[in-house]
């Protein structure tokens, strides 16, 4: 089960391009609350609040609390926009949450024991093909994370969906057993002299071009 974070948020009476930029210039982000067939609700968060979250991994899944209204709502992140320059955060949407509701969300993998990794150990390098894993789930079961144990893999060997731990309760959106991570070995690029082969002669330097003689006066 996924954490629990509170936000605090401020509500703004009205929508719109022009309540947005009023809302930026006192120093807070616009954003959203929609969905579970409720009016969307409108809030303004603290910008160091939305960059502390944005910032830690796995934000696309976690699971928040938005308080400051009538009442607490739980809510995950579905979109954020940024300033094209500054890539401050501009305005954040929110999808409310509701008991018993199933959704799709990507759930981070966090990979362990890379120490002990006999392939990664003899310089093996670890392939990520999926850094996070998207899922159908009920709201009240978003996982934090995925793990893949990586302590056993040699060169070659796969991380796949049935690998993973923490995938109780939730359903991939590909229906097949795919690849997460491969453990692909080293390459080396090793060129051998023929056995008695003599070394090759360097390269004769040009005869200087001879001289015109003098002509006499």
């Amino acid at each position: 089960m996924a954490n629990v974070v509170t936000i605090e948020a401020e509500v703004r009476a009205r929508s719109g391009k022009g309540a947005a930029r009023a809302t930026r210039r006192a120093g807070k982000v616009p954003a959203v609350i929609y969905g579970g067939k409720q009016e969307p609700n409108l809030i303004a968060l603290d910008p160091r609040v939305v960059i502390r979250e944005l910032r830690r991994p796995g934000w696309q899944s976690r699971l928040y609390e938005i308080t400051g209204g009538a009442a607490p709502t739980r809510a995950l992140v579905r979109g954020v926009q940024f300033h094209p320059v500054s890539d401050a955060p501009e305005h954040v949407d929110f999808q409310r949450l509701v008991a018993g509701q199933r959704i799709k969300v990507a759930v981070p993998v966090h990979f362990e024991n890379d120490g002990i990794s006999p392939g990664i150990k003899r310089g093996a390098v670890l392939n990520v093909v999926r850094h996070a894993v998207e899922v159908y789930c009920d709201a009240d079961h978003i996982p934090e994370q995925f793990t893949a144990d990586l302590g056993p893999l040699d060169f070659n060997d796969n991380v796949r969906w049935h690998d993973l731990k923490g995938t109780e309760n939730v359903k991939p959106v590909i229906d097949r057993d795919f690849v997460v991570a491969t453990v692909v070995p080293p390459t080396k690029i090793e060129v051998v002299a023929e056995a008695g082969a003599p070394p090759a002669a360097a390269p004769a330097k040009a005869a200087a071009p001879a001289k015109a003689p003098a002509k006499r006066g």
